[in-house]
């Protein structure tokens, strides 16, 4: 299975920009889709997470209201659409998904370690 991210550029603030991700390979049924995203010299950040079975979608603080993730299940993609940007969000952006943490007997996912799979990551700049 692989993931890929494309859609990263050079945006300045108070823009927006939709990224998006492709999962190739051989598929299973995904339990959750999220985003993370890593600036320089920082942890990687959790930004976005979409449920598989019920849609549901979670975001922490700084995401929400401006951020959506959204799938089309048919294309096997998930997308990020990020408004009022901010120099603050700059960094590379990754796709993960899971498809044990959030099946029976299992936690929907909400560390980086739950999740199978991961993209290469694409970079957004956002200057001001």
């Amino acid at each position: 299975v692989q993931l890929v991210e494309s859609g990263g550029g050079l945006v300045q603030s108070g823009g927006s920009l939709t990224i998006s991700c492709t999962a190739s390979g051989r598929i299973f049924s995904w339990r959750s889709m999220a985003w993370y995203r890593q600036a320089p010299g920082k942890q990687r950040e959790w930004v976005a997470r979409i449920n598989e079975v019920d849609g549901n979608t979670y975001y922490p603080d700084f995401a929400r209201g401006r951020f959506t993730i959204y799938r089309n299940t048919t294309k096997n993609t998930v997308h990020l659409q990020m408004n009022s940007l901010k120099p603050e969000d700059t960094a590379v952006y990754y796709c993960a998904g899971a498809y044990i943490y959030g099946g029976v007997g299992y936690p929907m996912p909400t560390e980086t370690y739950q999740y199978d799979f991961w993209g290469q990551g694409t970079q957004v700049t956002v200057s001001s």
